[in-house]
């Protein structure tokens, strides 16, 4: 092949589409085009030619994608300011009982009412992380009520898939660890979901005890579950729903449990993960 005169050679090193090289886009100078395999387009058209279901694929799905959870923080703490609403009486188809209780607390001063807002909106942030969609019953814990039938109305209007009402007991300071009470069949709306919170309760019982590693109650039930007729939020309720007592924080032991942050996670994680086994079943 004749050599090119060194003016057009000039020419070719500062443009290199002048000589066939690459134009507009192509590597800089001093810089090499991307390799290619043969019969292969480069990175850039590829990807504009990928098939759009590559670029829209949707995210990965969550273990509790598509379940309703009602989360009960039991009592409220502007309750004792109240007592003439809290003290008014409501119809639980059993019996006529007090819309709500100012709930109890540890011997320090450390109510049951802070105790279960914390733990509740540790296990809503819990369960939203897994993809459930999650609803309280009380947006905080420094207002009055709302009345044990109104609890159990919002786990009906949302159709829950699971509800767990959350407190923690008050008894004689011998008495130690955490039961589960599950609903009895009263002739009542409660009754087409008595098997099923029987269900719920016992995942959660599982679940909680590995969890938190707190013993059966020592005091109610048998194997720490309970089962009442005698309760509003679960009488009136027509989706599958629990009340958890997380201990006894008039005994020593617990409540220094219940007054540690970390501790109260663990508590939160054992719920998440007992109403997870009861939702995936």
């Amino acid at each position: 092949m004749r050599a090119l005169p060194a003016t057009v050679l000039a020419v070719c090193g500062l443009i290199a589409s002048a000589c066939g090289g690459t134009g507009t886009g192509g590597a800089a100078a001093g810089q090499a085009a991307p390799a290619t395999t043969a019969g292969q387009a480069p990175a850039a058209t590829q990807a504009k030619d990928a098939p759009p279901e590559a670029k829209d694929a949707p995210p990965e799905a969550k273990p509790l994608d598509g379940k309703v959870v009602v989360i009960d923080p039991g009592h409220n703490g502007g309750n004792y300011r109240a007592p003439k609403e809290i003290n008014r009486k409501v119809n639980v188809l059993t019996q006529m009982k007090a819309c709500d209780t100012t709930g109890t607390s540890t011997n320090d001063g450390y109510s049951e009412a802070a105790f279960t807002w914390d733990v509740s909106k540790r296990l809503q942030k819990i369960l939203k992380k897994r993809g459930a969609t999650v609803k309280l019953t009380r947006s905080s814990n420094d207002g009055v009520g709302p009345c044990i039938t109104e609890r159990a109305a919002i786990g009906n209007k949302a159709e829950a898939d699971a509800a767990i009402s959350v407190h923690a007991d008050g008894s004689a300071p011998a008495n130690r660890g955490f039961h589960v009470i599950m609903p009895k069949k009263i002739n009542g709306p409660v009754d087409k979901v008595v098997d099923d919170s029987s269900s719920l309760g016992v995942a959660v019982r599982d679940a909680f005890r590995r969890g938190t590693g707190l013993p059966y109650s020592t005091y109610i039930g048998r194997k720490a579950l309970d089962y009442r007729s005698d309760l509003g939020g679960l009488n009136l309720s027509t989706v599958p729903k629990i009340f958890v007592e997380a201990g006894n924080m008039r005994n020593a032991t617990e409540a220094a449990k219940f007054r540690d942050p970390k501790f109260r996670q663990k508590i939160a994680v054992a719920l998440a993960n007992g109403l997870q086994h009861y939702l995936q079943a």
